[in-house]
């Protein structure tokens, strides 16, 4: 059957779109000057709830990103719709350039790694003296990770009603790590809160700890008008909590001027991504003896010169035990 007329004019013919041949490419991307500044608070199945000045706007990320991903902590540019009104969608057309990042991997065989948070300056390692035991390796790995990220790791041993920290403390003694020790009945009546914040005014700071360490309870006391729900239950026979918070999440700290950023509970934390020389550049008491180490050197072989450094004097021995710890347990499991 014919479809037009019988004196037909190529303008009255429509065609189908080729999307492969029809649309001219082009490596030019638009500047988006105008864009406003915004902040990741959280990531939802390809949606971003973002910061943009007092409002809170919902966002996806532009193609011309194509794989770069945006996360909790990014600051990034926005343009479209930024009133905040319910259905209304942004675009992020920019990552701005990061300061650190903490990432991980699945496991240390896993060349994919994935980062977690971005922009944060401070670590905050939860981790409860019992009730589940702690872990000193999921610990190590931990500081691992801030140390290659470029923050700043602070301890937050939970439940001392418990166990006592000392033993625990003496492990990280030499690390000069901040920590800060709390009880549950310390919790409850507020005081932990209070002291740990002590620990984040001004600052950004991840928290990160192993599921059933009361890390999100202690988040709700930092944080208490955005309540998470926390685990209630530890299982007897694994020590391991129910994961209760599946995403990452920025909140304001209240009265102190800084940031407190939930994650998810963890049970491994792969380092398969870590440089060593990153490392060591969080020791600089040793880092000058790495002068004369051998090229691509693990500071854990016989050639490696920080052996000399430390025997003329110029730092510690317990500090180079320390390093070596921590770099060793990239070749460890958590549970070892």
């Amino acid at each position: 059957m014919r479809r037009y007329g019988k004196h037909t004019d190529e303008d009255d013919i429509r065609s189908r779109p080729n999307r492969k041949g029809n649309r001219p490419r082009t490596h030019i991307r638009p500047k988006h000057e105008d864009a406003a500044e915004g902040l990741v608070l959280t990531v939802d199945r390809g949606r971003l709830t973002c910061l943009v000045d007092d409002r809170i706007v919902m966002a996806m990320k532009a193609r011309e990103l194509g794989r770069k991903a945006a996360v909790v902590g990014d600051r990034v540019a926005i343009v479209g719709d930024l009133t905040g009104d319910k259905d209304t969608l942004a675009r992020i057309v920019r990552i701005e350039e990061r300061a650190s990042v903490l990432r991980r991997t699945a496991d240390d065989d896993d060349p994919y790694e994935r980062v977690v948070v971005a922009n944060a300056d401070q670590l905050a390692v939860v981790t409860a003296l019992a009730d589940p035991e702690p872990r000193p390796r999921l610990i190590d790995r931990c500081l691992v990770a801030a140390y290659d990220g470029g923050l700043e790791p602070l301890l937050v041993l939970t439940k001392s009603d418990l166990a006592p920290p000392d033993k625990l403390l003496e492990l990280y003694g030499d690390l000069d790590i901040p920590y800060v020790v709390t009880s549950r009945a310390e919790l409850e009546s507020g005081e932990a809160a209070d002291r740990v914040r002590e620990q984040l005014d001004g600052r950004i700071t991840a928290f990160v700890g192993h599921s059933g360490v009361g890390k999100t309870t202690l988040v709700n006391a930092l944080v208490p008008e955005e309540r998470r729900r926390t685990t209630g239950h530890v299982n007897a026979v694994t020590g391991r909590g129910r994961h209760t918070t599946t995403s990452a999440l920025a909140l304001p700290l209240s009265g102190a001027g800084g940031w407190v950023i939930d994650t998810p509970g963890v049970r491994s934390f792969g380092l398969a991504h870590v440089d060593p020389s990153r490392v060591i550049l969080a020791f600089p008491d040793l880092e000058p003896g790495t002068a004369g180490c051998p090229r691509a050197c693990s500071h854990d072989e016989p050639d490696c010169a920080l052996d000399a450094w430390v025997a003329e004097g110029y730092a510690d021995p317990a500090r180079l035990y320390s390093l070596r710890r921590l770099l060793a347990t990239r070749e460890r499991t958590e549970g070892d």
